[in-house]
């Protein structure tokens, strides 16, 4: 067995930063953001499991959520969002956050160096496969279509590929955190 060092938590610029870790189901945003969020030495937490079984029924039957659906779940992030900021330094949340309207409804007026968006972007083909390789999500590979055709590109993103080794892609997103 190798010796491995533990690598020492990271400082940023933005002493009181929410980071979200956006894109389409499959990305790697939970593995991603549970990671970098161990990097920064901050807390992690996923979206999904602030969803209301109502959503995640819906969901599991193959069932796109509609943003009626939406809105009372961006609701709760944000109050998430605001709680959190009281009691930890950086907190990472993975979200799809796939409208602007969506990230705008976290954001709620915060400025880039309060909050700020990392989408993991990867081919429909790429994610297709890891979704398919997956066991136990609630979210069926048959909704990843619905998924792309909602998305609609950040404007005000750190966009990172996911085509690299989890440890790379964290990789990138410290360094870009660092210059933002």
């Amino acid at each position: 067995m190798r010796n491995v060092m533990r690598q020492a938590p990271i400082s940023l610029p933005q002493a009181a930063r929410t980071i979200v870790v956006m894109g389409v189901s499959g990305c790697g945003k939970s593995l991603v953001g549970a990671m970098l969020a161990r990097r920064l030495g901050g807390l992690f937490e996923d979206a999904d499991d602030f969803h209301p079984p109502s959503n995640k029924v819906k969901m599991s039957q193959g069932i796109p959520l509609a943003d009626e659906d939406r809105w009372p779940w961006y609701c709760i992030l944000r109050d998430r969002i605001q709680e959190m900021r009281k009691t930890v330094k950086t907190y990472v949340l993975a979200c799809s956050a796939l409208k602007e309207v969506h990230r705008e409804m976290l954001r709620a007026g915060d400025s880039a160096d309060v909050l700020l968006f990392v989408h993991l972007k990867g081919s429909r083909q790429l994610i297709g496969e890891r979704i398919a390789a997956r066991k136990g999500h609630f979210m069926p590979p048959t909704l990843l279509d619905s998924q792309f055709a909602t998305l609609e590109e950040p404007r005000d993103a750190i966009v990172v590929d996911v085509g690299g080794e989890p440890a790379e892609i964290v990789a990138k997103i410290i360094r870009a955190l660092k210059s933002h």
